[in-house]
């Protein structure tokens, strides 16, 4: 079991930036698409982006095109996500996630590995 450690949340205002990280503890880290969800109060989790086992490539969700980035070093088994022009709808638990298999045209999570959140605020 993968455990996944996520840090850099925190409360910012609207247009302003943060950095998530996020921390396996597998050396098998570099094998897995890894990616980054979320869930804001009362909803659903949802996709936010995903990078391939190799960082060649990356998906994002409509919602954060053009704002937010993720990327990866493998050789220290962190997974990042950039976030700026944050909007007071990015308001979120932000969820690492390990091992994402694409199907039926969305990303899933198979092996249910997660991290525990870390909670982003943006103020309006």
């Amino acid at each position: 079991q993968v455990q996944l450690i996520e840090s850099g949340g925190g409360l910012v205002q609207a247009g302003g930036s943060l950095r998530l990280s996020c921390a396996a503890s597998e050396r098998t880290f570099s094998s897995y698409n890894m990616g980054w969800f979320r869930q804001a109060p009362g909803k659903e989790r949802e996709f936010v982006a995903c990078i391939t086992w190799s960082g060649a490539t990356t998906y994002d969700a409509d919602s954060v095109k053009g704002r937010f980035t993720i990327s990866r070093v493998n050789a220290k088994n962190t997974v990042y996500l950039q976030m700026n022009s944050l909007k007071p709808e990015d308001t979120a638990v932000y969820y690492c996630a390990a091992d994402l298999k694409y199907s039926s045209g969305r990303w899933h999570n198979p092996r249910d590995y997660w991290g525990k959140g870390t909670l982003v605020t943006v103020s309006s």
